[in-house]
């Protein structure tokens, strides 16, 4: 999601080249909208690999030579991280340590966005709200801790190397292509589905107490594209996420009010709970607004609006779906 957006806001606010890395057999959904301009004018590129093949990546970087390097690939999946915390800890630890190595000796000195995660501070008590960028971290999921790994490794990085990386903890972000696995997008997915008749009006939900601060994608890139551009200081990490906050619970809610169907019945699946939640995730983000002057634009309505009629465009166009 995150990625496809980014590129989006390059190729309309920049006169960068994009060059896209992913796996072989990745799915370009998201991306189908630029694959015609791929290779037009030289503007965007894609580039093959895997965060795990640790050659690929230094083709790559060789390939490129980037100036800007975003670093958004990811087991990003907290729930999968359960299931497979082996490859979760490897992909987003190790990966990020052999992409910094590959760009540590790829003879140019880009610079760097380690994407970790609002996870890192995991279970936060009450007293630390909102969260700021030196609150402790208490991870609650295999996906948190690595992702506490990988906002220390690219920390390490730019101190013991010299090398501009910065790192971001984004907190909740979402609108049009998120992911179906993550709360939101599978309501707004089944909401879609019901609408059209392709299930019955049932909807399958986790925990609905945990609160979060919702901002959308689309900030979210703009942010991204800041940080590297407006005084980029080596080392420096940040908590960015928006401004409007309630719980997944309130979010469903709206999200059901936007429904063509009243009829929808909310049923709590076991499933879809984690063995432990971060459940409090409200940021400060005092210390990133300061710095680049970012701020969140685009309404929480406006975000789930998008996001359920992405959804609804997906469920029309007769694909056949998994319910998630």
């Amino acid at each position: 999601m995150v990625g496809s957006h980014l590129a989006d806001w390059l190729l309309a606010n920049s006169d960068w080249d994009v060059h896209g890395f992913l796996r072989w057999n990745e799915d370009l959904a998201n991306v189908d909208h630029l694959l015609p301009r791929v290779n037009d004018r030289d503007r965007v590129h894609l580039v093959y690999g895997d965060l795990n093949d640790h050659p690929s990546l230094e083709r790559a970087v060789a390939k490129v030579q980037p100036d800007y390097v975003f670093h958004l690939a990811a087991q990003s999946y907290p729930q999968t991280s359960f299931t497979a915390p082996i490859e979760t800890l490897q992909t987003n630890i190790l990966g990020t340590a052999a992409l910094l190595e590959a760009i540590r000796h790829g003879g140019g000195k880009p610079v760097v966005h380690v994407c970790a995660s609002s996870e890192v501070f995991g279970r936060v008590p009450a007293k630390f709200l909102p969260i700021d960028e030196d609150v402790p971290f208490h991870p609650a999921s295999p996906y948190a801790i690595s992702k506490v790994g990988t906002d220390l490794v690219g920390r390490f990085y730019a101190e013991a190397y010299g090398m501009c990386v910065m790192t971001t903890r984004m907190f909740t972000h979402t609108g049009p292509r998120r992911g179906d696995v993550f709360a939101e997008s599978t309501f707004a997915k089944q909401i879609a589905l019901i609408e059209e008749g392709r299930i019955p009006p049932v909807l399958r939900t986790g925990n609905l107490e945990s609160m979060r601060t919702w901002s959308d994608v689309r900030d979210a890139v703009r942010a991204y594209h800041l940080l590297v551009t407006k005084d980029p200081t080596p080392g420096a990490y940040y908590n960015i996420g928006g401004s409007f906050s309630c719980t997944v619970g309130d979010m469903l809610k709206h999200l059901l009010s936007l429904s063509t169907r009243d009829d929808i019945e909310v049923v709590t699946d076991p499933e879809r709970l984690r063995p432990i939640d971060a459940d409090l995730q409200v940021p400060d983000t005092t210390k990133f607004r300061r710095h680049t002057g970012w701020e969140p634009v685009i309404p929480f309505e406006q975000t789930m609006q998008d996001l359920l009629d992405h959804w609804r465009d997906r469920v029309r166009s007769g694909r056949n779906f998994l319910v998630r």
